[in-house]
């Protein structure tokens, strides 16, 4: 590791603990993880999660809508270890990350099962379908304003048994907020073929 970038990791970990944040860094025991980020409630969690990526040293990669990456913020972004999404159609996008798990020897994708900052009535079952696909854990990551705690709190790997895993990652968070807990999510996931036409899907 180039001392520019432990500079850089320690800058970004200083920030955090200016602010009053406590980093939370269990030993990645894995190459490959899924990272659920919960709860999502706020833009400030963007922030506080690219800080962490950076003092954590790991190198997470993050999935967000694609219209984040129009124009000029695109090149940004993807320098920050983003990828888009496309939730407007059907791009295959499990898949195409199952392969990149695949093709390389360390990979860690974060990303939130909300989907969205806003309130909504159920979590998007990507992250559950891609570790499983993948065959890799979930490292349970959170921004917990409540405690002021940002990073890794535990590993889970899901089963396949979708009610008992729900039941198991809604326990794990139960005591976690976000910076607006009335918007966090319940741990429900909503039929895809539902899901597909509520936005206007054929």
């Amino acid at each position: 590791m180039n001392s520019g970038w432990n500079l850089f990791s320690w800058l970004c970990r200083g920030a955090l603990r200016l602010a009053g944040w406590r980093v939370i860094e269990p030993p990645m025991s894995t190459a490959k993880a899924v990272i659920m980020v919960y709860p999502h409630t706020s833009n400030w969690d963007f922030i506080i999660g690219i800080l962490f990526r950076f003092a954590s040293r790991l190198p997470i990669r993050w999935a967000a809508k694609d219209t984040l990456f129009a124009g000029l913020a695109g090149p940004f972004f993807r320098a920050l270890g983003g990828v888009p999404v496309n939730r407007r159609e059907r791009t295959g996008f499990v898949e195409q990350m199952v392969q990149a798990y695949a093709n390389h020897a360390r990979f860690y994708l974060a990303i939130t099962p909300e989907g969205t900052r806003g309130t909504v009535n159920h979590l998007k079952s990507g992250f559950y379908r891609l570790a499983l696909t993948a065959e890799v854990p979930l490292a349970l990551g959170c921004i917990d304003y409540a405690r002021r705690e940002v990073g890794i709190i535990g590993f889970y790997q899901p089963t396949g048994d979708e009610a008992a895993d729900l039941a198991a990652l809604e326990a794990a968070y139960a005591e976690r907020r976000g910076k607006f807990p009335a918007q966090q999510g319940p741990f429900v996931f909503i039929d895809m073929d539902q899901a597909w036409r509520e936005r206007g899907g054929a």
